[in-house]
């Protein structure tokens, strides 16, 4: 599997901006989400909640602070804000609200996506909220707090591209994905079927983050784009009608990710519900513009395959 089947084409300095940085923060947008980060901090009613962070176990109490890992590369969940520094979307917002609760401060810091599982494992990290989705296979790793729903959305250039409805329709193509997703494991999963069946083989690009997918198809090195669906929605909208989106398939559940036997579980699940019954969790939701996800009841390792 080549990672580089042709040369980057050359791109202005504002579409390679725009494509880097997540499509996000390059310039003047009309979009729901980057004008509510332009807009400052959370609306936010959280405050702490006594019987939540009587269940914060006693180490992570005596310490007072969470350490939350995310990939911000992954607007409108997750991503770098114009100023180059702070970490912001729908995630960070929710960590910082959950920290609240749980009456601790939050500290959300950077981390690759492939790299977070084992940093949790390794406890570099309290918590990782980064558009992970609770799978079985992860479950045996680490715990989750199911907190949000999405599915994977194919997008492809607007112009010229070949319709790509289902997984089945990727026989043939270049498929640009971020290393370490469901997406990868996804495309990977079809290319053998797609060589069993006979059919014409999927070139499966793997890149370190969304930012290089979406590099990838607009400079045609890749033919489509999968994503989680409140992502590959932004993606499209941001490109302003240099990207079309796809249908979507295999909605399931986002998780806070935990480090096993950390104790946080119980402590995690009681301030996410606390967050959803004082209307903080849908006000994050709203100001990014991911409402479609939301749950209403978040459980402990919920996984659907």
């Amino acid at each position: 599997m080549s990672l580089r089947k042709r040369p980057y084409a050359v791109w202005p300095a504002a579409a390679l901006c725009a494509f880097v940085l997540g499509l996000a923060g390059c310039g003047d947008d009309d979009g729901d989400a980057t004008s509510a980060a332009r807009s400052g901090g959370t609306e936010t009613t959280a405050t702490e909640n006594a019987d939540v962070a009587a269940k914060v176990p006693a180490a992570i109490a005596a310490k007072g602070t969470l350490t939350v890992a995310t990939d911000a590369t992954y607007a409108p969940m997750e991503f770098i804000a114009p100023d180059g520094r702070t970490i912001q979307g729908m995630d960070p917002d929710l960590a910082k609200a959950l920290g609240t609760v749980m009456g601790l401060k939050t500290t959300v810091v950077k981390a690759t996506f492939d790299a977070i599982i084992p940093g949790l494992s390794g406890k570099k990290y309290d918590l990782a909220m980064s558009a992970m989705t609770d799978t079985k296979e992860r479950e045996k790793v680490v715990d989750f707090v199911t907190y949000f729903s999405a599915g994977t959305s194919f997008f492809t250039k607007a112009e010229g591209a070949s319709a790509v409805a289902k997984l089945d329709d990727l026989c043939g193509e270049k498929v640009a994905v971020q290393k370490g997703t469901t997406q990868a494991d996804d495309a990977n999963a079809q290319d053998k079927k797609c060589r069993s069946a006979g059919e014409d083989p999927v070139t499966v690009l793997v890149l370190p983050d969304q930012p290089a997918a979406n590099l990838a198809l607009a400079s045609g090195r890749a033919t489509v784009s999968m994503a989680d669906s409140p992502v590959a929605a932004y993606q499209v909208k941001q490109s302003k009608g240099q990207f079309k989106l796809g249908e979507s398939y295999g909605a399931a559940p986002y998780g806070i990710a935990i480090p096993k036997e950390s104790g946080l579980e119980e402590a995690v699940l009681a301030g996410l519900k606390a967050l959803m019954e004082d209307v903080t969790y849908g006000a994050i939701l709203r100001k990014w513009g991911v409402v479609n996800g939301a749950i209403d009841n978040p459980t402990i390792n919920g996984a659907t395959s």
